[in-house]
């Protein structure tokens, strides 16, 4: 059985776009329906991905805007980013722009893994930001995008395993891809 591989995850997005409720959600499998503002906190897990063990770090980072200083905590020894944006916010959406872009600036970087996600996705009538449009982000930053809801539990998990393969796929440890075929 292989050693289980460390990796420290960067959970970053504005304040009160559901951080901590889907890093709770993930971590002890419950939601969190109480807002306190998160200084900053972090969580261990270990979780399987294709047979490989991962002990997660889980840096749940205070709300960020657009006028933040980017930590340089949350840029060193980081594996992968999680940028979390509200769909019911258009504010959020904005500010994870610029954070993607100070992230960049301060590791040096033109890529990193990074899975941009969509939260709330359960308060349809508040919505204001299509999926479309989380959809183009991600992909002009190369990055993986996916919309999630921590009260309705869908995704938590499947957006830290999707992290943990970006973050592989990085280090050059991509699963082989599905051969498709196509018969003329």
């Amino acid at each position: 059985m292989p050693q289980p591989k460390h990796r420290k995850i960067a959970v970053i997005g504005y304040r009160s776009v559901g951080k901590s409720s889907l890093t709770i959600q993930f971590v002890e499998g419950q939601f969190v329906d109480s807002y306190d503002p998160t200084i900053e906190n972090t969580f261990n897990k270990m979780v399987n991905v294709n047979g490989q063990d991962f002990n997660l770090q889980l840096v749940d980072t205070a709300g960020q805007d657009e006028y933040s200083i980017f930590h340089q905590s949350h840029s060193m020894d980081i594996h992968g980013y999680v940028l979390v944006y509200s769909v019911t916010s258009n504010k959020s959406f904005e500010v994870v722009q610029i954070l993607h872009d100070k992230l960049l600036d301060m590791v040096g970087k033109i890529q990193v893994p990074t899975v941009l996600v969509g939260n709330k996705k359960d308060l349809h009538m508040e919505r204001v930001i299509k999926p479309e449009e989380g959809k183009k982000l991600a992909d002009s930053w190369g990055a993986a995008f996916m919309e999630s809801s921590a009260k309705e539990n869908e995704t938590a998990v499947e957006l830290f395993k999707r992290i943990i393969l970006e973050m592989e796929k990085a280090d050059g440890n991509a699963p082989p891809e599905e051969k498709k075929c196509a018969l003329m």
